[in-house]
């Protein structure tokens, strides 16, 4: 028996299109589970820029800290992986580090592939009514569905301290506002963070003629190179190859993608708060260390306006000028931060420091409500905060949505 929502609409307005899933956001996850969906014969609807993120959102002659065999997207046959895409489109193997307009215009590619038909329309709005979701579009049209995939990747979910919040966006912002560097010219800029983006932004800015200053609340840490002195069976002994970087852990939940969903809350957390914290790739070192000023260890007491910028004052007494500020700080899962939600299924959904509570499948405790990629990660671990972690979530979310179509019977398009 189908299923159908009378909704009162002005007249002249665009009919409801019905779909059996609807993907929002086009990233590495959204593509990837929709492309597994797809090919599962369901009926579905992908909206969202493809690769957006990566392509506005980082930093132009970023290098990438994943191997670039663990960048793959996700295809039920893999036809489309990264090497098959550098080997016929720019007559090349792929190699590390991989650099970011490679990956873009791999993803793009994976797009017009294996997801050919994205509308690229913004979803302003996604509503439960009788069982059944009505999707509103930024343009006025209506989906409605069965079942939503919600990949809204990292954007909405920017950290930002509190401390820098009074500053306007012209002396502070997120390292994620930026994909050109070249405006920074000539000027001087505070990075805050330790991490990656900190540390390869700096990097980046520095080579674009800004003057740096890092600062750090922790000691930086940097991966670990390999010693070719040491034969390779010792190497993989102590540390096997994984996609998440090399280590037994990280490479039993690469092996295991869906036991960490398993643990006790506490062991998950714990993980979380240790594994993958801020590092940067052995590389940066010499494009960082004598290049830009370090300030290690050091906590904000206070950021003010200034004439000329903003001024921070730190712990150890040392004061910093400069004409911006620029936060590395990464990312947290907080889905009240999705716009699109409506407040009243916003109010039903469960979660745990703010991510939903998933079941095994993915699924929230709203039926026929999925979440992958980063918003995953506090239910099923670290491994989906990595593009690598697409695979195993597009094959489990398919599989169960097919089964809850299947039993339920299609949304049947209204005449």
């Amino acid at each position: 028996m189908s299923l159908s929502i009378d909704i009162a609409k002005p007249q002249g307005t665009i009919p409801t299109a019905q779909y059996d899933v609807v993907v929002m956001g086009a990233g590495p996850y959204g593509l990837s589970t929709a492309a597994h969906l797809l090919a599962r014969g369901l009926k579905v609807a992908v909206f969202g820029k493809p690769i957006q993120f990566w392509s506005e959102h980082m930093p132009q002659g970023m290098l990438l800290r994943s191997h670039w065999w663990a960048s793959n997207l996700s295809d039920p046959r893999g036809l489309y992986s990264i090497d098959r895409y550098c080997q016929a489109q720019e007559n090349k193997a792929p190699h590390d580090p991989l650099p970011i307009e490679t990956f873009i215009n791999y993803g793009l590619w994976f797009q017009q592939q294996a997801v050919p038909d994205v509308d690229e329309t913004y979803v302003t709005s996604i509503e439960r009514r009788e069982g059944q979701y009505l999707v509103t579009l930024a343009d006025g049209r209506l989906v409605q569905c069965a079942v939503v995939v919600m990949a809204p990747g990292l954007l909405y979910y920017a950290y930002r301290p509190q401390e820098y919040a009074h500053l306007p966006s012209e002396l502070a912002s997120h390292s994620a506002d930026h994909s050109m560097l070249k405006s920074f010219a000539g000027k001087r800029v505070i990075m805050v963070g330790a991490g990656q983006a900190a540390l390869e932004t700096s990097a980046l800015l520095h080579e674009e003629g800004a003057e740096v200053q890092l600062v750090t609340r922790h000691p930086i840490r940097w991966l670990r190179e390999e010693i070719s002195s040491v034969p390779q069976f010792i190497r993989t002994l102590r540390a096997p190859k994984a996609g998440m970087g090399n280590g037994w852990m990280n490479l039993l939940l690469e092996k295991y993608p869906y036991t960490f969903q398993r643990f006790p809350q506490s062991s998950r957390d714990y993980v979380l708060t240790t594994r993958h914290g801020p590092a940067g790739s052995v590389w940066l070192k010499p494009r960082v260390l004598g290049k830009v000023e370090v300030h290690e260890q050091e906590r904000l007491v206070k950021a003010e306006e200034t004439e000329n910028g903003v001024r921070l004052k730190l712990t150890s007494g040392k004061v910093l000028e400069a004409d911006h500020v620029m936060l590395a700080t990464g990312y947290r899962a907080n889905i009240k931060r999705l716009p699109m939600l409506s407040p009243s299924l916003l109010a039903e959904i469960q979660t745990y420091e703010g991510s939903p509570i998933l079941s095994s499948w993915f699924e929230s405790n709203i039926p026929g409500l999925y979440f992958v990629g980063f918003s995953a990660a506090r239910s099923f671990g670290p491994f989906y905060r990595f593009v690598v972690g697409s695979e195993a979530a597009a094959r489990r979310v398919a599989a169960s949505v097919a089964r809850k179509i299947g039993t339920r019977g299609r949304v049947k398009a209204r005449s």
